[in-house]
C-alpha cells in the first residue's frame, strides 16, 4: 500500500479536507501526520475533530509538533500560556470559542488532549524517517536531542545517513514549494500563510497540495520525474 505523508496543517481544515476528497488516498493507505495540526490557521479544533474522527475509518499515524508540546505546557503556568498564545495559540482558543483563559484547558474535550498524547517523537517506516523538525546526524533515533526533533529549523539539513530519507515539516517554506534534499524532504509548505498543505506519496514522490481556497495543484518531485 502507499505511504503518504502531510505536513504541517496549522488549523487548516479546508485544506486537509481537499485533499482527501481527491480520492487518491485510500482507507487502507498509510498515512503520517507530522505535526503541528494546531494554531495560527482558523481551525484548530475542527482539525483535532476531522484527525479523530476519521482515523476510525483510515491507517494513520501521528507525530507531535512544537505546537501541540506549546499547548501542553501551556498547561502547566502563567508563562507559558502567555508564549503559546503568542505563537499562534490566541488562534486555537478562538477556534474552541473560548473567549478568556480561566479554566481553559477545562473546556477543551478530554479527547482532545489524549489524541496530543498519544502523538509520536518519530516514526520509522521502510527507507524513511518521519519527523517534525529534523535529526541529528550520526545519533540513533532514540538517542537524539528534543530541540532537533521539534523545534530546531532545519533550512539546509544534513543528511541523517546513508540508507534513510528522512520526512519533515517544521521549517516552513514560504514559497510554497517542496524542499528536496534529496536525503532529507520537507513538506511544510506554509499552509497557514497562504500557500499550501502538501500531501506526498513518499515512495513514488507524487504530490497533491490544497490550500485554504480549495485550490489544488497536483505533481511529481522532480528526480522522480526523470525516473519516469
Amino acid at each position: 500500500m502507499p505511504i503518504y505523508a502531510i505536513g504541517d496543517i496549522h488549523g487548516s481544515l479546508r485544506a486537509l479536507k481537499t485533499i482527501f476528497k481527491q480520492g487518491i488516498i485510500q482507507t487502507d493507505d498509510k498515512v503520517v501526520f507530522l505535526g503541528d495540526y494546531i494554531d495560527r490557521g482558523p481551525d484548530s479544533k475542527g482539525v483535532i475533530d476531522w484527525l479523530i474522527n476519521n482515523q476510525k475509518n483510515h491507517d494513520f499515524e501521528f507525530i507531535l509538533g512544537n505546537h501541540e508540546i506549546m499547548m501542553k505546557a501551556a498547561k502547566m503556568s502563567p508563562v507559558r500560556l502567555k508564549e503559546w498564545l503568542h505563537f499562534g495559540g490566541a488562534n486555537t482558543l478562538e477556534s474552541y470559542h473560548i473567549n478568556n483563559t480561566e479554566n481553559w484547558m477545562d473546556i477543551i474535550s478530554p479527547s482532545h488532549w489524549d489524541f496530543i498524547d498519544s502523538c509520536l517523537d518519530y516514526l520509522e517506516i521502510k527507507d524513511f524517517i518521519f519527523i517534525h523538525a529534523g535529526l541529528e546526524a550520526g545519533k540513533n533515533l532514540n538517542e537524539q536531542n528534543k530541540h532537533h526533533l521539534f523545534w530546531k529549523k532545519y533550512e539546509n539539513p544534513k543528511a541523517y545517513n546513508s540508507t534513510k530519507t528522512v520526512i519533515c515539516g517544521h521549517t516552513s517554506r514560504k514559497n510554497g514549494e517542496i524542499a528536496d534534499f534529496k536525503h532529507t524532504i520537507c513538506i511544510d509548505t506554509y499552509a497557514h500563510g497562504g500557500m499550501w498543505l502538501t500531501c506526498l506519496n513518499v515512495e513514488t514522490g507524487e504530490f497533491i497540495k490544497a490550500n485554504n481556497k480549495g485550490k489544488i495543484r497536483k505533481g511529481t518531485l522532480k528526480r522522480y520525474a526523470n525516473i519516469k
